[in-house]
């Protein structure tokens, strides 16, 4: 039995941390519209927003070595740190206006103050490391930060990495205190929880199976419940496809002209997760690594004080894995079946480029969990087998696209909003540093897909959003005003900003 409904306002596929935060936000910017969404799964969060399947690290660039390159003249590039620093404080200030509004409550069950270290080992990476520690402590982004390399003071700040390290070789550190960990999941929830007492319609274990455009430009979609089989079709005036790896096949069911030469390819993550609660006490801090020579941007190895269920943890990894399932509940022919006559090219073209990538994926696939132990002995000399399980985390689904500098079939390792040339859809793919960027990002969906309405919506974003449309390490007061602010408000700690 087929039915079509009423024409809504809004559609949002997904019911993940991306499109949470573009109902909140529309759900403020015009409290009027009809927002409606759509979820396969049984509840919100379930997926890649799910606090087990992603780092939980709030990305501000304060020590993942990957967003800070080093240049062929031996100078530290710092764009890429600075933006995604600035883009978290985005996330922060929009928070801040939801607990302050008294929207959501209890910012604790979803982030908390934690240190953000970096650590590398070797000549070579301890002269990268200072190099980078004076890049960034020389911008007011990264004030506060800290670089050691005297094992005494590295004790002090890392007591289960320095315990039983018995090399010679040198180990550098640095250290801001005011990083943190967030739990997307749990905010996940918060922010669907807040909707429905807006209003705004949730379906759980609706999965939409087509979408197409219909005679008057709105978007029509065939949504099936995955209980009963009944087949409804919605129509909406805007669609935003926030599915997480299942993104890019309903992308590629509208047909628009820039979802052509787009693929995406799978990556699941593995973390070992410590079951010794003496292990866990010991350690508080989230500490990133440095990369292997040859390994992908998504390998860097860290291990991080998590805290999942109201409890502390403590995790490591990330391991690489493979399946061609673009989700977790996911088909086994999601990678094949993405595959089209308009991407085929594409996907050919970054299957030779990447052979380094398959190599390392099919290696870390066949590590037995003694050779896992073995790297995660590089972090913790004296770590027990028997203190750590194997967690599987979510699936990731790299973009692949055309690229003026990488030429076809090029990898991505970002997060990519792909939007109709009359900005009545837009979809999201891609990956890190995804939820921590989640309110940046979808403020740029809004800005492509309603311009018309922004100079209306402005005002009203930049109360929420006091920095929008400025560059904080330009606007020192401001800066300090929003680190005040968003820490009073999220943190519970006095003057003290979330991260500095």
């Amino acid at each position: 039995m087929s039915s079509i409904q009423k024409t809504t306002d809004v559609i949002l596929i997904g019911a993940g941390i991306m499109s949470a935060t573009l109902g909140t936000l529309l759900k403020e910017l015009v409290p009027e519209w009809n927002i409606k969404v759509f979820e396969k799964l049984e509840k919100a969060g379930e997926e890649s927003s799910n606090e087990w399947n992603n780092a939980g690290t709030g990305h501000a660039a304060l020590c993942e070595l990957n967003y800070t390159v080093e240049k062929p003249d031996g100078s530290i590039d710092i764009s890429k740190a600075i933006k995604i620093n600035e883009q978290f404080q985005v996330s922060t200030q929009f928070w801040s206006y939801l607990v302050n509004s008294k929207l959501i409550n209890n910012p604790q069950e979803f982030i908390m103050p934690l240190p953000h270290m970096s650590m590398v080992q070797g000549e070579e990476n301890v002269t990268f490391l200072k190099k980078r520690f004076k890049a960034l402590s020389n911008n007011p982004l990264f004030k506060g930060m800290e670089f050691s390399n005297d094992p005494a003071k590295l004790v002090e700040w890392i007591p289960l990495i320095m315990e039983g390290r018995t090399s010679n070789e040198p180990i550098a550190a640095t250290k801001i205190d005011s990083g943190t960990d967030v739990n997307f999941g749990a905010l996940t929830r918060m922010l669907f929880d807040h909707l429905q007492t807006k209003n705004v319609d949730i379906k759980y274990n609706h999965s939409v199976e087509n979408i197409k455009r219909t005679s008057d430009g709105s978007w029509e979609l065939k949504v099936r419940n995955v209980f009963s089989g009944s087949v409804k079709h919605h129509r909406a005036k805007f669609v935003f496809i926030g599915g997480g790896g299942g993104s890019l096949h309903l992308l590629q069911k509208t047909g628009i002209p820039e979802s052509k030469h787009i693929g995406g390819f799978p990556v699941s993550g593995i973390f070992m997760v410590c079951n010794n609660p003496e292990v866990v006490a010991q350690h508080h801090a989230k500490v990133y690594g440095k990369a292997k020579v040859g390994a992908p941007p998504m390998s860097v190895p860290h291990l991080d004080t998590r805290f999942i269920e109201n409890k502390k943890s403590l995790l490591f990894g990330p391991f690489a894995g493979f399946s061609p399932k673009f989700l977790k509940t996911g088909s086994m022919f999601d990678l094949v079946t993405s595959v089209k006559p308009s991407n085929v090219l594409t996907m050919l073209a970054a299957g030779a480029k990447e052979m380094s990538l398959t190599k390392y994926l099919i290696q870390q696939v066949m590590l037995s969990k003694e050779q896992r132990m073995e790297e995660l002995r590089e972090f913790i000399p004296n770590a027990k087998s028997e203190d750590w399980d194997l967690v599987v985390a979510g699936q990731r689904v790299q973009v692949i696209k055309d690229t003026e500098a990488g030429g076809k079939g090029t990898l991505q390792f970002g997060t990519e909003v792909i939007t109709a040339a009359d900005g009545s859809i837009a979809a999201l793919l891609g990956a890190s540093p995804g939820a921590s960027t989640a309110v940046h990002v979808m403020l740029e969906v809004i800005k492509k897909c309603f311009p018309q309405e922004m100079q209306e919506w402005e005002p009203k974003i930049k109360e929420m959003i006091p920095s929008y449309g400025l560059s904080l390490m330009e606007n020192p007061a401001l800066l300090q005003k929003v680190h005040t602010s968003t820490a009073q408000a999220l943190c519970q700690r006095k003057n003290e900003p979330v991260y500095s």
